[in-house]
């Protein structure tokens, strides 16, 4: 049985308030929908000062879901750490985990948008620092005890639901990234599939004495949307997978490594390249991946389509996996 995500960014272009109001609550209600039909979870980000409504703020949306869903978890991945005020953060996250029963999963990455910083007016040159300083106050904080912050004596509660601590992973694609993980005994999350870094991170938890483990995706990890007719689908919003495909395209480096990486500038580019791949219910059930991700709502893609795409999946895909 795969493991299944129903992947969230709110990514609308153009869209004014009042229908993005929809797009929001929508989103929540096939949250919803999908945790009644046994999806694994929902996957949320976090962009800031895009032009397109990239959700900035995916522990409000976390939240969201939580108090409309019982059992499916929420995983942010990831959040750009060095951004955040960690006790607030702290706080947070305990409260999301009290509220959810231990639902939320947090991947703390330190982004690749330099924009994002200054929009934050917080000196890219300090992630690294900022990074630690978090992951390090987040776990002392969880605690419940005081303990010394900045020179003084705080104390973060209420303790969180989850023990020892919420799920927290560590996210990147560099040794930093896996050199902190493996010193605070956290589990790693390689942004890409990296399976020479997930090896210098087991070498590290050995160096360090702790232990962890790594959540990596596969080397092939389609977005998926269903339709029935697939060329169809392709013709009428090929545009919005392309419009998210170029945008996210646009701020990776060649140093930077994703999971979601695309070269396309045409939407049979695109379609070619089977980075999005919009395939059948026949075909979905066929694909033999140790995850499926269906993104229902890429690039504004209208809401009808998006609730079309994920009856389907979760309608007619999932209890054949289900057997």
């Amino acid at each position: 049985m795969p493991f299944t995500v129903v992947r969230m960014n709110l990514v609308a272009p153009h869209e004014p308030p009042e229908t993005l109001s929809a797009r929001y609550r929508a989103a929540v209600e096939m949250a919803a929908y999908a945790d009644a039909h046994g999806v694994d979870t929902v996957q949320t980000e976090e962009h800031h000062g895009t032009g397109n409504g990239w959700l900035p703020s995916p522990f409000a949306f976390a939240g969201a879901v939580f108090g409309a869903t019982s059992r499916i978890a929420v995983t942010v991945s990831a959040i750009i750490g060095p951004l955040y005020d960690p006790l607030r953060l702290a706080e947070d996250i305990a409260v999301l985990d009290l509220l959810s029963g231990g639902r939320l999963v947090t991947v703390a990455g330190i982004g690749y948008r330099p924009e994002e910083y200054e929009q934050a007016g917080v000196e890219w040159g300090r992630r690294g620092k900022l990074q630690d300083l978090l992951l390090e106050t987040l776990l002392k904080a969880w605690t419940g005890e005081p303990f010394s912050y900045e020179g003084r004596t705080v104390r973060v509660t209420p303790r969180p639901f989850t023990q020892p601590h919420p799920m927290l992973l560590v996210g990147g694609s560099s040794k930093a990234a896996a050199r902190r993980a493996a010193r605070l005994g956290l589990p790693f999350f390689p942004s890409a599939h990296l399976p020479e870094l997930e090896a210098y991170y087991r070498e590290q938890l050995a160096l360090h004495g702790t232990e962890g483990w790594t959540m990596m995706p596969a080397e092939k990890t389609p977005l998926l949307h269903l339709s029935e007719d697939p060329d169809r689908a392709w013709a009428l919003y090929g545009e919005h997978f392309l419009h998210e495909a170029r945008m996210y395209a646009s701020w990776q480096s060649k140093d930077i490594r994703s999971a979601v990486r695309s070269a396309a500038s045409t939407v049979e580019e695109l379609r070619a390249e089977g980075v999005y791949r919009i395939v059948t219910p026949d075909e979905c059930a066929a694909l033999g991946a140790e995850s499926l991700v269906l993104h229902p709502l890429c690039g504004g893609m209208p809401l009808e389509e998006g609730w079309r795409s994920l009856r389907l999946f979760t309608d007619d895909v999932l209890p054949r996996l289900h057997g």
